[in-house]
């Protein structure tokens, strides 16, 4: 197994430079890279507006009108499987948002850890 770090040193013995395995470098260099719940790609400013989204108002309607409508058992079966795909819709909203305030917890504690 190989040291995770080698120093490298000039003719006078003094350090002037260090090499890292792979794991500890890509851990230092892109420490959100490591956790795949993390978004990358994105900045502070794109991951918060991905944190404040919400349905488009049509859509949150016609959600909201599914599931009054499905409370009092008045759906068809095009309507069920049309409150299912909003529902699921949702739901992967919900999740995406969810990553991106993570991410940005992430991030803040990187730089503050810094």
């Amino acid at each position: 197994m190989s040291e995770l770090v080698q120093y490298i040193t000039n003719q006078q013995g003094e350090r002037v430079g260090v090499l890292l395995d792979w794991q500890t470098y890509s851990r230092l260099a892109n420490p959100l890279g490591l956790d795949e719940e993390c978004l990358l790609g994105l900045n502070v400013d794109e991951l918060k507006a991905l944190a404040s989204c919400k349905l488009a108002v049509a859509e949150q309607t016609h959600l909201d009108d599914l599931v009054a409508r499905n409370a009092e058992s008045l759906l068809c079966d095009d309507e069920v499987a049309e409150l299912d795909d909003l529902l699921a819709k949702a739901d992967r909203l919900t999740i995406l948002k969810t990553r991106a305030r993570y991410t940005l917890k992430c991030l803040e504690e990187s730089t503050t850890a810094a």
